[in-house]
């Protein structure tokens, strides 16, 4: 415990220091210290949204998304330092309560040319895929993304720290999160879902053991990458924890075992358009050789990916994903029950986005195939710009399976359509 404790400590001094070098460093680097803050800037919006399952689903709402939104933005800056508050607070008719959420409190600095840091809350991505994500292990919200909520809510932020270092050779990105930040997973509380045995829903809503100490239960990824004859090349590497829960306990609570991942993407021209190919080894720490049936076996990820605009303002991206389970054979004598999963899982994703009207409209498809589980996902939504300051938004969420315990074929009864109304200031 004495040790822990130590170690913590040592970890704290280690940020804090780090954190007030480089506040300083660039207060002296600037030379104006306090005296040369922009004027603060306000921006945000007040939304409106609701949503309905047009299927029958006993263990949900009628509603899938009923909701009084306002966010509001806040920025200012010196010379030596960003400062930015992006925080949500609205009215949610499914959970019947007021809720809040810090989506961005940062501060941003560059105390030399060879070196940017951000701390605080933040959104964090990287990867090539097209709303697929092989090395990006920061957090998501799919379950806001499948009731029809704007798809800036896919991304959960996480508390952070990231540091960005460039040389001549390659620039190298490092994040540290001193706290486990999970996905915002699906429980049932909004979306049903397939728990291990059953369809589960809000009377059933599926908990966790969360990892969350702080400077214990810890993640760290990390980006090297640089650009090659305008192709862009990358390395990552990634110590944490699934997502997402991939374990039990002998009682029977879910898990986040510990996880690493390393991997490398391309991304470059290729003939008309952008072609990317992404890679990644998702090594179970808790279940190496994949007879543990009780935590999720090691994987081998792979993407490939081609975006293409087809005419003006019209844009196609197709993708082709594999998750492949290694140690198979063990996972399969180790089952005790439920369905096998598939050695390899195919997913084909096929995104369109249409601009006319001047750009004031915006007609998208995002859709996901499935050939081996037969089941399909499809995210088709229509935006208009009415004014500068005025959106109005339809879009539905469609699911399909033949078996519903695989991945979306468990969301059937899901099936939602939704509209909005959103006014910035």
């Amino acid at each position: 415990m004495l040790c822990v404790k130590q170690r913590v400590l040592k970890r704290c001094l280690f940020l804090g220091g780090l954190f007030f070098s480089v506040f300083f460093a660039c207060m002296a680097r600037a030379g104006d210290g306090f005296k040369a803050f922009s004027p603060v800037e306000v921006n945000g919006f007040a939304e409106f949204r609701a949503g309905f399952r047009v299927r029958d689903d006993p263990r949900q709402k009628q509603a899938s998304v009923m909701e009084s939104r306002l966010q509001a933005e806040v920025f200012t800056c010196a010379p030596w330092a960003e400062f930015k508050y992006k925080g949500d607070v609205w009215a949610d008719g499914i959970t019947e309560k007021g809720e809040y959420d810090t989506r961005e409190a940062w501060m941003f600095a560059r105390p030399s040319d060879l070196l940017d840091v951000k701390v605080g809350r933040q959104v964090l991505t990287w990867g090539t895929g097209d709303l697929v994500f092989l090395n990006d292990l920061f957090p998501k919200d799919w379950q806001s993304y499948f009731i029809g909520r704007d798809s800036e809510y896919l991304k959960a932020p996480s508390d952070a720290l990231k540091a960005s270092f460039f040389t001549s050779f390659a620039s190298l990105d490092l994040v540290y999160t001193p706290r486990f930040d999970p996905d915002r997973y699906i429980t049932g509380e909004y979306v049903s879902h397939w728990n291990g045995s059953e369809l589960a829903g809000r009377d059933n809503v599926t908990g966790a053991q969360v990892p969350d100490q702080w400077f214990k239960d810890e993640e760290i990824a990390l980006r090297l990458y640089r650009n090659i004859h305008n192709y862009e090349l990358a390395l990552y590497g990634y110590r944490g924890f699934w997502k997402r829960p991939a374990g039990q306990s002998g009682s029977g609570e879910h898990l986040f075992p510990e996880l690493s991942v390393y991997g490398f993407s391309a991304r470059g021209r290729v003939g008309r358009g952008i072609g990317n190919l992404e890679f990644a080894y998702y090594r179970s720490g808790q279940d190496r050789d994949g007879t543990n049936p009780m935590v999720n076996n090691s994987e081998l990820r792979y993407l490939a990916g081609y975006n293409q605009d087809l005419a003006r303002d019209f844009n196609a991206s197709l993708q082709y994903y594999v998750e492949q389970i290694l140690h198979y054979d063990e996972y399969e004598n180790s089952l005790t029950r439920g369905p096998a999963r598939d050695r390899f899982r195919h997913v084909i994703t096929l995104q369109l986005t249409w601009l006319l009207m001047n750009q004031n409209l915006e007609l998208s498809l995002a859709s996901y195939l499935c050939p081996g589980d037969r089941d399909a996902y499809l995210r088709p939504r229509a935006a208009y710009k009415w004014t500068d300051d005025i959106i109005m938004e339809a879009g539905a969420n469609i699911f399909t399976g033949r078996e519903m315990h695989t991945f979306f074929g468990q969301f059937e009864d899901n099936t939602n359509v939704y509209t909005a109304v959103r006014f910035s200031f």
